[in-house]
């Protein structure tokens, strides 16, 4: 999906912009991002692509660089709970996401892509 620089776009880029310095600098998520170095070593970004919080556990979806999307499930009240930890091609979780999903995602690559680049 090709980016036009509409008003959604610039919106969620500031919103994947937040989530993205809330994932490596709130001690709130230091969990989350333990558990994302400890399953994808060669992490260099990562992006909130979506996160639903349900009565015990935080679901989310998290773009790891630029090619894989991380489901990662995290008990809420248990720090010691094994964390549920699936991964999939970029391409695979694209089929079947709607329109405003699919915009989401190509801004967080967009993202993804320009931080990798300044740290190559």
């Amino acid at each position: 999906m090709r980016l036009i620089g509409s008003k959604m776009e610039h919106e969620l880029r500031e919103q994947l912009i937040k989530s993205n310095h809330s994932l490596f600098k709130d001690k709130e998520k230091r969990r989350l991002l333990e558990v994302i170095t400890s399953h994808f070593p060669e992490m260099k970004t990562a992006y909130v692509i979506h996160w639903i919080p349900e009565q015990g556990e935080d679901i989310y979806k998290i773009l790891i660089n630029d090619n894989t999307i991380a489901g990662i499930e995290l008990d809420r009240y248990r720090d010691e709970a094994e964390p549920i930890v699936e991964s999939q091609g970029v391409s695979n979780y694209l089929h079947g996401l709607g329109k405003q999903n699919r915009i989401k995602l190509a801004v967080a690559l967009d993202l993804a892509k320009q931080e990798l680049r300044k740290m190559d």
